[in-house]
């Protein structure tokens, strides 16, 4: 049975996100996180992923159009999959992406052997999911990573739910790397970066980037 949430984003609110988060270019998106956060998001990357070597296999729960796995491959990265809820955003991500791999599906229930990537990563993605369900979806992230746990998420020391375009109950920030050594303790800190919002509109707001250990 799906969630309310994915039964959301399943329908036109999901299909509007992804036209209104759609770039003519890479360097429109570069734009749009140097105008944001003051920087790129290859260099917000890098705060975490530098020295790691580029053929590890990366996973992408939610890659949406598949932006963020481009910006993995402009890095180097080379081997490169994305599971995505909307047809209409895999679709999307299917025309302006090459040699990557992107499915439709849910990321409570990954189609993928125990261990088969490297790294599982979500760039804002928890933060639409109910902190009912995060153990279900960290679960399955976890499941299928071998060594990492990266994400690029929507901070806060406490889970608090923000009014989202006028709906409630479908966007939350959170300590969402502590949430996750919460659940599983065996995961260790490699690289925690808060990095604050620099535009007008949300300043005060703070992403924090990721990287967790095996």
């Amino acid at each position: 049975m799906k969630t309310d949430q994915e039964n959301f984003w399943s329908k036109d609110f999901g299909q509007e996100y992804s036209d209104r988060n759609s770039w003519q270019s890479d360097a429109d998106w570069d734009q749009f996180y140097l105008d944001t956060w003051g920087k790129s998001k290859l260099d917000i990357n890098n705060i975490v992923l530098e020295g790691l070597p580029k053929d590890i296999r990366i996973l992408e729960v939610g890659c949406n159009i598949g932006m963020q796995l481009k910006g993995f491959q402009r890095m180097g990265f080379e081997n490169l999959y994305g599971i995505e809820l909307q047809q209409y955003a895999v679709e999307k991500a299917k025309q302006i992406t090459s040699k990557i791999n992107i499915i439709q599906g849910s990321g409570f229930d990954l189609p993928f052997k125990d261990g088969y990537f490297d790294l599982v990563c979500t760039n804002g993605v928890l933060i639409h999911i109910a902190p009912a369900d995060h153990s279900r979806i960290m679960t399955e992230m976890y499941r299928c990573s071998n060594k990492y746990i990266m994400g690029w998420e929507y901070y806060s020391d406490d889970i608090q739910e923000i009014n989202y375009r006028g709906n409630t109950g479908y966007l939350w920030k959170a300590d969402f790397a502590g949430i996750f050594m919460k659940y599983f303790p065996d995961l260790k800190e490699v690289s925690r970066t808060k990095v604050p919002y620099t535009s007008e509109k949300e300043k005060g707001n703070v992403d924090e980037i990721y990287l967790l250990r095996k």
